[in-house]
């Protein structure tokens, strides 16, 4: 079937069908039956995918892409805006690689079980982990599928092209979201274009101590002559560095989905990064996740170096330029620099916050790896696990509440919560332990080893709660506190998504701010008696929160960031799907 120009009244109809969808709920979205909503997609995909085409080949690919037409009055963002809204609760995304096959690939080489990574390897310092032949990473490993996708050996580097022109940008979400219809609204307008170069994809080389030198001078969404470009780059040693293949594709996400579950995180990265021989691509730097370096095909060599700071780096939070780990490296004790040399098949962890880089030798040919990042996001690390505990206790209060929420006595305590979140935090900055994973959600281990890991958990809860009864300083939470008031600033800004526990919405920061200043206002009128309450409501939070209780608390939020990041790539990976399998798609439709 194709639709022409002249078929006014099929286009009509396809056009009301898409305005229908795209004004519909996420609760609408989900009645549409699954056949309906299966064969339609397939239209629509075929329609974009060959819209798409146009785009990329016209000389306006940097254009504003509201102003195109992917046919009559059907603007392309709408039609992209209704493939991706049909697909983030759909079955799309059927590939799964659970986390015990994640494991399997990563550590039954039998240098370090699983258990033992954790206790003494994870976020502490970087290891290679040789695997075996029986335990390849390509061909019948995890990552099979995707190189039987790129082709062989000698035709990745020319195949480049083919893989950048059936790829499509994916806009970052905000860290704290959970609500994907807020997600649709925010990046709506930004996808359907082509990569975006930085947010995307860098093509980039370092040599000796220079800054990184980039093939491209600007952000801007690459055209077919820039892609064209990119394998001429490659050619002159730079390195193609593309971000995000969970979006991209479906063996990928499926990989990802897995570790993330392994670790107990919300979600996890993929990278992959094409080097020519005799190259280096990024200068030294350090990154605010955790990797798992896949050496896939060729051989690179890696320095490691120790992290110059005690405290782990957030995510999101800017990372150290060269110059800056250089200034650092310079004032603290150093440590020894580890250096690896990664072969097909091996592994290599890197914690967050530690400096690293690579170069691939003369002879060795181009070196092909895949990043598996594990990032921690704010509510899973302990601190958020500790924030999460203070909250679970106070919920548990409204429910035995004997005093009314208008006196003196409620308001005290509803304060020396508040402060106690801020005390958290305070400690949090000076205590590492605050700072790391906390793995309690994680998926990893057998019955007996799982046991033995989950008291360790209990135990590291326990250590910071004895921490938070002996370092929380009233004086301290005050001052920040009120410091953040004279500034017009929301003192628990760091703990806004504790939100997702009762469903608040955004308005409620409106209202916690006017509630902030009439706590200061009453610590002014009772700050001997305040103080008094503070020291009282911690020692009852400390002798009266169970961990199993804060555990339910965690979970549920654990789960709320994993739908809206399932949803938002299954959305993306329905984008491109249409983009690498056009073939296929055109003939089941018409079939």
């Amino acid at each position: 079937m194709t639709l022409m120009e002249e078929d006014e009244y099929p286009i009509l109809l396809l056009q009301c069908a898409i305005s229908l969808i795209n004004y519909c709920t996420i609760e609408q979205l989900q009645r549409i039956p699954t056949e309906i909503s299966g064969n339609f997609s397939l239209l629509l995909k075929r329609l974009w995918g060959q819209a798409y085409k146009r785009r990329l080949c016209s000389s306006s690919s940097r254009s504003d892409q509201k102003n195109e037409f992917c046919i009559s009055n059907i603007r392309t963002n709408n039609l992209v805006e209704c493939i991706f809204r049909l697909s983030i609760n759909g079955g799309l995304h059927q590939q799964t690689v659970d986390s015990e096959h994640v494991k399997r690939s990563i550590f039954d080489s039998g240098e370090v079980d699983i258990e033992r990574f954790l206790l003494d390897i994870w976020e502490t310092s970087p290891m290679l982990i040789r695997n075996p032949p029986k335990a390849s990473l390509k061909h019948d490993g995890i990552f099979g599928p995707f190189i039987q996708y790129l082709g062989s050996k000698e035709a990745i580097p020319s195949f480049l092209t083919s893989i950048l022109k059936h790829t499509i940008s994916c806009p970052s979400i905000s860290s704290d979201e959970i609500d994907i219809s807020h997600v649709i609204n925010e990046i709506k307008n930004h996808i359907g274009h082509p990569i975006n170069y930085h947010q995307d994809i860098r093509v980039v080389k370092t040599r000796g101590r220079e800054r990184e030198l980039h093939y491209f001078q600007e952000q801007c969404n690459l055209g077919i002559d820039e892609i064209l470009k990119c394998e001429e780059a490659f050619n002159e040693g730079y390195s193609i560095a593309l971000r995000g293949l969970e979006f991209r594709y479906q063996s990928i996400a499926a990989i990802a989905d897995g570790l993330a579950s392994l670790f107990g995180q919300p979600s996890a990265g993929v990278n992959m990064y094409l080097t020519p021989a005799n190259s280096q691509g990024l200068a030294r730097h350090s990154d605010d996740h955790c990797v798992f370096v896949c050496q896939i095909i060729g051989v690179k060599r890696w320095k490691v170096f120790p992290r110059p700071d005690f405290q782990l780096p957030r995510l999101y939070e800017l990372c150290d330029s060269w110059h800056d780990l250089e200034d650092k490296s310079r004032k603290s004790d150093g440590g020894e620099c580890h250096e690896f040399l990664l072969k097909e098949d091996d592994v290599l962890y890197i914690p967050r916050g530690s400096p690293h880089e690579a170069i691939t030798d003369v002879n060795a040919g181009f070196s092909l790896h895949l990043t598996l990042a594990v990032e921690i996001e704010p509510p899973f690390e302990w601190e958020g696990f500790m924030q999460i505990a203070l909250y679970c206790w106070g919920d548990k209060q409204k429910d035995i509440q004997d005093i009314s929420g208008d006196s003196v006595p409620y308001k005290l305590r509803l304060l020396s919560v508040r402060l106690l979140h801020i005390a958290i935090k305070l400690i949090g900055n000076t205590n590492p332990e605050f700072r790391k994973s906390s793995l309690v959600g994680a998926k990893l281990l057998s019955s007996d080893a799982g046991d033995r890991f989950r008291k360790n958990q209990k135990t590291t809860f326990d250590y910071l709660f004895s921490k938070i009864i002996g370092e929380s300083k009233f004086s301290d939470a005050v001052e920040y506190l009120e410091a953040a008031v004279q500034k017009n600033e929301d003192p628990l800004e760091h703990i806004r998504w504790m939100k997702h526990l009762n469903g608040e919405e955004e308005n409620e920061r409106e209202k916690s701010s006017s509630s902030n200043i009439s706590l200061a206002d009453l610590l002014i009128q009772h700050r001997d008696i305040a103080e008094a309450t503070f020291m009282e409501v911690k020692s009852k939070i400390c002798s009266e929160v169970e961990f199993q209780n804060v555990e339910r608390y965690y979970q549920v939020m654990l789960e709320k960031y994993k739908k809206v990041r399932k949803q938002y790539t299954n959305g993306m990976l329905s984008l491109h799907s249409a983009l690498h399998n056009e073939h296929e798609l055109t003939s089941s439709y018409n079939t």
